[in-house]
């Protein structure tokens, strides 16, 4: 295998990285997808009913986020079986995590119902105060089917087996789409839900995404090795004990940056209607964008795994760094290309034109960042694929949460004592709304990248001489 950076082991690496990574990009660009089309779908109902969804999917997303990373463990886990060639251990770790998945997903359930309590102190109208959260007391009968889907996604990325949920994906984005317009708009005498009926929609896909995958490992013979259903078995809670410890971690770390996100949308909608809509459409284009950096990371999971679980830990070191830098040549090309487009993208999510003018001039800050967020999330997967998951949440939480929020704050709200300190550099003279927040996460993305990548080439260099 490839561990020298001569320009052909480069395109092999790049090659088997790619391999594990297109479908697994096609599936989450078809899961973002279903945002997106929640926020497009909706934008063309009422600028009042997006702005709804807008911020009950701001709490959605936190929620969905950290349950996703928190379910992350086993990626870690099967892939190093893998590598060890331990494949009798594997549907044993399994069962565990679905038994870890029904646990976590009803917790998430709970505090997603009780964080719309938020929503009371944001100086909403009652209208959209009570529209947003009904939007997430639907919704969240989603996240126990969730939870139990990315388990079974962890392993079977793990196991080199990514078309399944790229297919299983796009199915559900044709769901959602489909029910989304007939429940938004009310057609075929369905009744007119507006933004409730994407709740609806995306709940309903969930549950509709964990049967198919269901299906997909019984019958298809790729898992006959690993079938982790051979016969029924009760939680080990030193093994799911375990996988907390490895999966929590990534789930805050997951926290961290999206709820400085979602932190943002709550705190931009006290500015209105034109503000936190702008925010989100901008928000929700960068996240699309976003999951190719992502789908990178997901591979170098199993990329980096394996090679540390047959103990070859300059393939590991390899890996990563191969995996760093093709995320990075594609947030080059995604940069140019939103900064260049950014009014075709506003346009096709509203037809608002305040709202269309806000969106463009946030999407140049999106555009800002794209350097340090592929940075980021390539590093911090391929440090997971190392089964090392404390060091990334602490430095996430140090960018997102002392710097990222905290300057958001300073800029976007310009509260009065922040107006009297002239000799602080990003003092503001009057409130930035939306553009100081951004600023702040600018920031927080930058800081969080150059941390990363140090700490991803010290582990790195460790392994490779401790192996040695």
């Amino acid at each position: 295998m490839p561990t020298t950076f001569t320009l052909s082991n480069v395109r092999t690496e790049a090659a088997a990285l790619w391999k594990l990574a297109w479908p697994v990009l096609v599936g989450q660009l078809a899961t973002v997808g279903m945002a997106v089309a929640d926020v497009a779908m909706t934008g063309h109902a009422s600028a009042d009913e997006l702005a709804a969804v807008s911020l009950g999917a701001s709490i959605w997303s936190i929620i969905l986020v950290t349950v996703s990373g928190t379910m992350m463990a086993i990626n870690s886990v099967v892939a190093h079986e893998v590598g060890a060639g331990a494949f009798g251990t594997i549907p044993h770790s399994v069962r565990q995590a679905l038994w870890k998945a029904l646990g976590v997903g009803l917790a998430a359930a709970l505090l997603a119902n009780l964080a719309t309590l938020l929503f009371n102190h944001l100086y909403l109208a009652p209208e959209i105060n009570a529209r947003a959260s009904l939007f997430v007391h639907i919704i969240s009968l989603g996240l126990p089917p969730f939870a139990a889907y990315r388990a079974l996604y962890g392993y079977s990325t793990s196991i080199n087996q990514t078309k399944p949920v790229m297919v299983i994906a796009i199915l559900g984005l044709l769901f959602n789409v489909v029910v989304n317009w007939l429940l938004i708009f009310g057609r075929f005498g369905l009744p007119r839900l507006g933004g409730i009926g994407c709740a609806v929609a995306t709940a309903g896909c969930m549950w509709l995404m964990l049967a198919a995958m269901l299906l997909w490992v019984r019958h298809a013979p790729a898992y006959r090795q690993t079938y982790p259903f051979t016969h029924w078995e009760w939680p080990h809670w030193p093994e799911i004990r375990s996988m907390l410890k490895l999966g929590l971690p990534i789930g805050v770390t997951y926290f961290a940056e999206v709820s400085a996100f979602g932190a943002v949308s709550l705190l931009v909608a006290r500015f209105g209607v034109v503000e936190v809509s702008a925010h989100q459409i901008a928000l929700n284009f960068a996240s699309l964008v976003f999951m190719v950096p992502l789908s990178f990371g997901i591979g170098l999971i199993t990329r980096v795994g394996q090679a540390m679980g047959e103990g070859n830990a300059a393939r590991a070191r390899f890996a990563s760094w191969v995996g760093v830098w093709m995320s990075l040549l594609f947030a080059l090309l995604s940069a140019i290309f939103i900064a260049v487009f950014r009014h075709q993208i506003a346009a096709a999510y509203t037809s608002d034109a305040a709202v269309q003018a806000l969106c463009a001039h946030l999407l140049l800050f999106a555009a800002l960042f794209q350097l340090s967020d592929a940075t980021q999330v390539a590093t911090s997967c391929a440090i997971r694929g190392y089964k090392v998951t404390r060091q990334p949440m602490l430095i996430q939480l140090l960018a997102f949460w002392v710097f990222a929020l905290p300057v958001g704050c300073l800029l976007g709200l310009a509260p009065q004592w922040a107006q009297g300190m002239r000799w602080l550099p990003l003092a503001p003279a009057a409130p930035m709304a939306a553009s100081g927040f951004w600023i702040g996460l600018v920031l927080g993305l930058t800081i969080a990248a150059v941390l990363l990548a140090a700490f991803l080439n010290r582990l790195s260099l460790q392994r490779l001489h401790a192996s040695a």
